[in-house]
């Protein structure tokens, strides 16, 4: 873990997302972190589509770079579930 220097515009940038969405100021600025990184990393995918990267690496035991490197095609509800 590292301190990270950021602007106070962004800092209250942050704060404010964070309120609106229940995260903390660090998880606000981890999730936009994710987000952007996965953005640059897949320009061909939608919020949507990062969103469900997102989940898929967090029931996979958290995001791995070198597995976020590969996007896997959305499950179906059924196959999510294991019900068939």
């Amino acid at each position: 873990m590292g301190i990270v220097k950021i602007s106070d515009l962004m800092h209250e940038n942050l704060r404010v997302a964070g309120n609106a969405l229940s995260r903390s100021i660090n998880a606000q600025a981890e999730h936009w972190m994710r987000v952007g990184m996965l953005t640059e990393m897949h320009p061909e995918l939608d919020h949507r589509e990062i969103c469900q990267l997102l989940i898929r690496a967090e029931l996979a035991g958290g995001l791995d770079i070198t597995m976020a490197a590969t996007p896997q095609p959305a499950k179906t509800r059924a196959t999510a579930t294991g019900k068939h």
